[in-house]
């Protein structure tokens, strides 16, 4: 009777986010504290990955979510208010791992072989992309609402936070508010083109190699005009 009391008002909640618009980041009620809690909050995930990839967001439901999971639908709300919360923890999984991945890499930019390094990076993304369909729907289902769209802004500008950092020995003279923008506009670009990659007809080699492209040239012409503004790239962090 309760988790039923529990669905009706989900429902109605996932209603709400459909039309109205949310500053606020989607987040788990919360989140496990224990090794039998993760291993059902974990199972929840990897049973919405799979059925994001079988049926898509629209025919998405905390209902089948659980059964999946082979897990009470009480214990999915213990962790997820509804749906969209789901997809939000999903794309900050995603977004992580990708972070975590970048780390290792970091202060490889400005060695002589960052270009090497940008393609190797860029490979290595879009073969995720195409070896796990749930990649793309997740970020399909972020732009389902304004909570979610919202939820991922936040997402985004974490990982262009780390990005514009790993921008600041490339472009040491250019003000610290434009290696920020530069950083967003490079990860969206990168997350928009992925997504374009992987659509029905599309090859995805040629859009992959159009997005190094886009990629290398941006960087080059940033680096050229930071190395030809004035000032010290002291002066430059202070602005």
């Amino acid at each position: 009777m309760e988790s039923s009391a529990r669905a009706q008002s989900s429902r109605r909640l996932d209603a709400a986010l459909e039309s109205t618009a949310q500053t606020q980041e989607l987040m788990p009620r919360r989140r496990p504290t224990q090794e039998r809690s993760q291993r059902k909050f974990d199972a929840l995930l990897q049973a919405s990955r799979e059925l994001l990839s079988d049926v898509g967001f629209e025919s998405f439901t905390c209902e089948e979510v659980a059964s999946r999971a082979e897990l009470p639908i009480g214990t999915l709300y213990q962790f997820f208010a509804n749906k969209y919360v789901i997809v939000c923890e999903l794309n900050r999984q995603d977004l992580v791992g990708v972070q975590q991945e970048l780390a290792e890499f970091d202060g490889e930019v400005p060695s002589l072989d960052w270009v090497r390094f940008l393609n190797n990076f860029v490979d290595h993304m879009a073969g995720m992309w195409m070896t796990d369909p749930s990649r793309r729907e997740v970020w399909l289902a972020m732009q389902s609402t304004p909570s979610t769209r919202a939820t991922g802004v936040i997402h985004e500008r974490e990982f262009a936070d780390q990005v514009s950092r790993m921008l600041g020995p490339l472009t040491p003279r250019t003000p610290r508010h434009r290696r920020n923008l530069m950083a967003q506009v490079l990860v969206h670009i990168v997350y928009s083109m992925l997504n374009f990659s992987v659509q029905d007809g599309q090859s995805h080699e040629d859009a992959v190699a159009e997005l190094k492209r886009i990629m290398m040239a941006y960087l080059l012409v940033a680096e050229k005009e930071s190395r030809r503004s004035g000032g010290s790239a002291s002066d430059t962090e202070r602005a």
